[in-house]
């Protein structure tokens, strides 16, 4: 897919598995069971993609997925699944070499989306982009720094520490244009400053819905995960968000649904539903 000078490209990094209660809050079993069918561990499968932004001289990867360096417990325990995608080898599928990569935007350091952004090699932990500036918000890092109890088991000092040693961290504050036609959308529901990356060239936009919309089932305004630390935030940003994204055609791309990668919404009697579904 093109948008103005970029080309975008849907990368997939594997699959893994959340609780399906807590990816779904307080909406009941029977509704979101239908379309997410739990396993005997009650948790549903969920895609770890990202998204590849070549163009203007970069190459721009947003997110990095859950990473390699998971010992067997924390593989059991998220049904870590490498077997059909990785990271790396997705990039080289479309001819990309991880030194090749100029930027990272990573939407928030939450395992599942900055996981691949170091690996470990020969018993050290390294950079798996080695020559990019990787963008962050400044009030997202220094939550990362000191969490809550409550999404204490969500960062990873591995994933994200070693970024700032290497000088390859660079903060953003607010919402702003990082790069020609790349700008971000703040939203503090799931986490303190969650970027979601906005591509548009004043005709076509693509948003980037990271964890405000993690899945085409949480399209509707009430479906919000249990993770989420300000949860009515969620529901104001989401009700903010739909309308304009479906008034201005906006295409929505989803980082954690297993089947569907990016859509365009459509008015209906209940709210808000898929128009047409994309695949790039």
């Amino acid at each position: 897919m093109k948008i103005g000078n970029y080309e975008l490209t849907s990368i997939e990094t594997g699959r893994f598995s959340l609780d399906g209660g807590a990816m779904f809050g307080v909406v009941p079993w029977v509704f979101w069971s239908k379309l997410n069918p739990p396993d005997e561990r009650m948790r549903i499968t969920l895609a770890a993609r990202c998204l590849l932004i070549r163009g203007e001289g970069k190459i721009i990867l947003v997110d990095t997925g859950n990473g390699s360096k998971w010992n067997d417990k924390l593989k059991d325990i998220y049904h870590l699944d490498n077997s059909q995608f990785a990271l790396i080898e997705s990039l080289a599928i479309v001819g990309v070499k991880p030194e090749e990569v100029t930027d990272v935007i990573l939407t928030h350091l939450h395992f599942d989306h900055c996981g691949g952004s170091t690996k470990m090699e020969n018993g050290k932990l390294e950079l798996t982009f080695p020559n990019a500036a990787h963008y962050v918000q400044k009030a997202h890092w220094e939550l990362s720094q000191n969490p809550t109890d409550r999404d204490r088991a969500s960062f990873f000092k591995d994933d994200f520490q070693l970024l700032n040693e290497k000088g390859k961290l660079e903060f953003v504050d607010g919402e702003k244009e990082i790069f020609p036609g790349i700008s971000v959308v703040v939203c503090n529901g799931h986490t303190m400053a969650q970027q979601l990356p906005k591509i548009s060239d004043g005709e076509n936009t693509l948003l980037f819905c990271c964890d405000l919309i993690p899945t085409t089932s949480h399209i509707p305004f009430p479906y919000i995960m249990g993770y989420d630390l300000r949860p009515m935030a969620t529901m104001e940003e989401k009700q903010r968000l739909i309308p304009q994204a479906e008034k201005e055609k906006w295409i929505l791309f989803f980082e954690h649904d297993p089947e569907t990668v990016a859509v365009t919404l459509q008015k209906n009697e209940k709210g808000f539903s898929i128009k047409d579904k994309l695949v790039f």
